[in-house]
């Protein structure tokens, strides 16, 4: 199969799970023999665009002329069989499907976040979760500046999703959603349901090697900022620590974001909490095994918990709120535990539990990662993958 990637990648000084996804996706489908094309634009380019180039992006976020040419001069010289896009913001913008359309090439669309209701992409808002948008109005984000804390910013963004919504409704072949919770949350969207699918995401199996000897160690993976819950887990941590003062478990922190200066400030307070910032995936894979436990505390709806599956594949058994994705994916004291949304106390009484039963997360860590290859391998995956886009190029949208 001929497979084009439509991304518009985020930047690079920040974790992005989209971009690994996408990276993923595309190394398994070459690797299975398919021939895979790119067609991206990365956000950290934009520090070098002009002045003129940078006033200018609010609006072609909302339609970017150029990116369509030259996607459909693209689309005419590789003719590909499927499009896949992911994501479109800012630069790329929905132009992009109006290019497949035009072509007549048949498009797939990964939905990774809730950007089509939500203007901020996560339904958060000051600290806590926000519906308000939920229902396909705009105008509270307007209101409450909910893209970058801005009024003016958020302004392009709503108009953009008021009015691309039915080029997101007619031009897409398949639509895929990355869990059934997030596919609830955006009914309002009106997809044609005969045309969605509900895939994981691509989770890579990490490197074969020989048992790993497990610490008294739990880790934090991804970016340091409200919506991932570290300031729960900071407020969890100290609450264990009051009750165990004695207690040898120790707290790696990995990440970086708009809050690494208050956790470093925060993990130089405590001898058991190391915050080493922003790891590679090298240095991720050789950390996570000698865990017990990979704790995952966002406050926010994930759409799929990335970290989470990753851990599983590693077979360490991952921690988790029950919302959103997770309660799909964690099978509660089986392979992992979910703790009740937005209260450090839960979390903190699980962290006592890993402390003082630590075979019992090594055994759950076992079954994560048995269920992770009858879940999610990589396999099972990519022949999702392949039959969604056979749909798409056997039922095309007209």
């Amino acid at each position: 199969m001929k497979i084009l990637i439509v991304h518009g990648r985020y930047r690079s000084a920040a974790p992005s799970g989209e971009n690994r996804v996408v990276d993923q996706e595309a190394k398994a489908l070459s690797d299975a023999g398919h021939q895979v094309d790119r067609f991206e634009r990365s956000s950290d380019d934009i520090a070098h665009w002009s002045a003129y180039e940078k006033a200018a992006l609010p609006l072609r976020s909302v339609w970017n002329g150029p990116v369509r040419q030259d996607l459909a001069h693209e689309l005419r010289q590789c003719r590909p069989d499927v499009v896949h896009v992911h994501n479109t913001f800012p630069i790329l913008s929905p132009s992009v499907l109006r290019a497949c359309h035009d072509t007549r090439i048949p498009v797939v669309a990964t939905i990774h976040n809730y950007k089509l209701l939500c203007s901020s992409g996560d339904f958060f808002r000051d600290g806590r979760t926000c519906h308000e948008c939920i229902s396909g109005k705009v105008t509270p984000a307007l209101m409450h500046g909910c893209y970058r804390s801005s009024r003016v910013a958020t302004l392009p963004v709503a108009t953009g999703l008021k009015v691309n919504r039915s080029t997101w409704r007619a031009m897409i072949s398949a639509y895929i959603f990355i869990s059934r919770a997030q596919h609830e949350m955006m009914r309002a969207l009106a997809l044609p349901e005969d045309r969605v699918f509900v895939k994981h995401n691509q989770v890579s199996v990490p490197p074969t090697r020989q048992t790993t000897p497990r610490r008294r160690l739990v880790v934090y993976l991804g970016r340091l900022d409200e919506a991932k819950g570290v300031p729960l887990l900071m407020r969890s941590w100290d609450a264990f620590r009051m009750a165990n003062p004695r207690s040898r478990l120790r707290l790696i922190v990995a990440g970086d974001g708009p809050l690494r200066g208050e956790v470093r400030r925060w993990s130089e307070s405590h001898d058991t909490v190391d915050s080493v910032g922003m790891l590679t995936g090298a240095d991720v894979s050789a950390l996570l095994p000698h865990a017990l436990a990979a704790i995952v505390p966002s406050q926010w709806a994930e759409t799929f918990g990335l970290v989470a599956v990753e851990a599983m594949a590693a077979g360490v058994a991952p921690v988790a709120p029950a919302r959103g994705s997770f309660p799909e994916l964690i099978s509660d004291g089986v392979d992992g535990m979910l703790f009740e949304p937005d209260n450090p106390d839960a979390l903190a009484r699980i962290l006592h539990d890993v402390d003082q039963q630590p075979s019992r997360y090594i055994e759950r860590g076992r079954q994560a990662h048995a269920n992770f290859r009858t879940r999610f391998h990589p396999t099972v995956n990519l022949t999702e993958l392949l039959s969604i886009y056979r749909y798409a190029i056997a039922n095309p949208v007209r």
